[in-house]
């Protein structure tokens, strides 16, 4: 099974049925199947075949879906690229990916100018969008190719299940990006398995509002597809925006950051949209605090679903949807589990692990790093066998996320175990730090760190964006903090800043966050 197996199955059961919606543009998915074709032909003239590697760097849009199905229909590879990327690290990944040819929005034009100027490998390069084209050879207008270009199907070449599909690259732990290496068996074994766990169909209308060039929201583009459901893209989050085109496009799921889903419950007129259509709303990406799982459930009253995943691992590793013997219970105690990460998804096989390789008791206590096995798993990354030989042991990975597991067999993350803070010598988890942070009524966002610190090793420190219009003071907020957790976790500092550092996914970037202090 593979990707254009995908978009040929949608073919012939939906061919007349609305497929993409994107800003004014409306298209079946014949009509979406006939763009897609087009720009395969066009690829293929260029001497794009199985193997080779095509980027993508774009805001979310139709085309980005295009050229997820038409670089697969080809048997290449597509890199997705972190808009929010220097030209000097996006030179690194071309040149590393070994692309050749790259699918720009005009609006990135300044950065592939630069790009360019570098030894990246690349032949070519796609424009797409409005405004003036940079002065780049070997360049053609997106549009004006597909007119060119012939919309019959192209025979697929033979593509195995570990063929690579895509790759995505990811921070190093030596500081050098690496890629994440997917094959089709990853992204279509997923697929079917979101299908599944999520109960998806053709009656899904799902919103793209999360970044196509992250698996938050990339893995949808084959589920939703597969099921013959529709796609809304949203090109950028602005809340307002993406709040009126819930309403409007009827969504009924659709899985975001958290971050955006904090903007959205705080946005002051959200209260005024019907969301009736909403069956489910995903977080995922990074951890959530259970104040703001309350807001968005109260806000759009519908079923909640907290995940947890990697770019490893296609994404999805656990699902927060109850099991049929929780069912009975009160609300309170269902929230108690809906509000955590979850049970192991169902391509799935997930253990939590002391050092020595045991198992943790699963008392909801002891903390251990979670490891998982699947046919969603990466077999390693690109260029980097000392890298995958470290993450990749007997056919587990190793997560780095640590974690406690219930008799139930949910897990619940309480740290990334680089993040673990250690003063006095105790582990404190940010995890639990943030949740009292964002139960404080002033609290708009909140990160914890730990920083140097002479006598205690390290201190936690906690770095604090207020709601507009509200105020709180250093000691007002620690002393919270010692009312919700005990006192050694209490942050020992706190910063009041505008904002806090994103990554291009729109998750709190710590990495950067520590920086500032060490």
């Amino acid at each position: 099974m593979n990707i254009p197996f995908i978009l040929e199955k949608a073919l012939n059961l939906y061919a007349e049925k609305e497929a993409v919606v994107c800003s004014q543009k409306r298209f079946t998915y014949r009509q979406f199947a006939d763009r897609t074709f087009r720009l395969a032909h066009y690829l293929k003239t260029m001497g794009i075949g199985k193997g080779d590697c095509v980027a993508i760097l774009h805001q979310n849009s139709h085309r980005f879906l295009e050229a997820y199905f038409a670089v697969a229909q080809l048997g290449a590879i597509l890199n997705p690229l972190n808009i929010r990327l220097s030209p000097g690290e996006l030179s690194f990944i071309l040149k590393d990916s070994g692309a050749v040819l790259l699918i720009a929005s005009r609006r990135y034009g300044e950065q592939v100018a630069e790009i360019k100027e570098m030894e990246t490998g690349l032949r070519q390069i796609i424009w797409t969008g409005q405004g003036e084209t940079p002065a780049i050879s070997s360049s053609v207008d997106y549009e004006d190719m597909l007119k060119r270009a012939s919309d019959s199907p192209l025979p697929v070449p033979s593509i195995s299940d570990g063929d690579i599909a895509h790759l995505y690259y990811t921070s190093g732990t030596t500081g050098r990006p690496k890629g994440v290496i997917l094959s089709h068996k990853n992204v279509c074994t997923h697929a079917l398995a979101a299908i599944a766990e999520l109960r998806l169909c053709d009656r899904d209308n799902w919103i793209h509002a999360a970044p196509l060039f992250h698996l938050a929201d990339a893995w949808a583009t084959f589920a939703i597809t597969w099921v013959g459901g529709k796609h809304v893209v949203v090109e950028d989050f602005e809340p307002s925006f993406v709040l009126s085109t819930l309403h409007e496009e009827r969504i009924t799921i659709t899985n975001m950051i958290p971050t955006m889903l904090n903007m959205l419950v705080n946005t002051p007129e959200v209260d005024s949209y019907d969301f009736s259509s909403l069956r489910a709303i995903l977080s995922g990406g990074a951890p959530i605090a259970s104040e703001v799982v309350k807001r968005i459930m109260e806000t759009f009253k519908c079923d909640y679903i907290q995940t947890y995943g990697m770019t490893e691992t296609s994404p999805y590793l656990t699902l927060s949807i109850l099991k049929e013997n929780l069912i009975h219970l009160s609300p309170e105690e269902q929230f108690q589990y809906k509000a955590r990460t979850g049970r192991p998804f169902i391509g799935v096989l997930l253990k939590v692990v002391r050092e020595d390789g045991s198992e943790v008791f699963p008392n909801d206590e002891e903390v251990g790093e979670i490891i998982v096995k699947g046919d969603i798993v990466t077999e390693g990354y690109l260029n980097r066998p000392e890298e995958t030989a470290a993450s990749l042991k007997d056919g587990w990975l190793f997560t780095g996320d640590m974690a406690t597991l219930d008799k139930e067999g949910y897990v619940n993350i309480v740290d990334r175990k680089k993040d673990v803070i250690i003063t006095g010598g105790e582990n404190v988890y940010s995890v639990e730090i943030e949740n009292a942070l964002y139960t404080h009524p002033s609290v708009l966002e909140g990160a914890a760190i730990g920083i140097p610190d002479s006598k205690w090793g390290e201190a936690v420190k906690a770095v604090v964006v207020l709601k507009p219009g509200h105020q709180a003071t250093e000691e007002e907020i620690i002393q919270h903090c010692k009312e919700q957790i005990a006192r050694y976790k209490a942050p020992k500092s706190v910063d009041f800043v505008p904002e806090l550092p994103k990554t291009g996914s729109g998750k709190i970037y710590k990495k950067g966050l520590k920086a500032r202090y060490r």
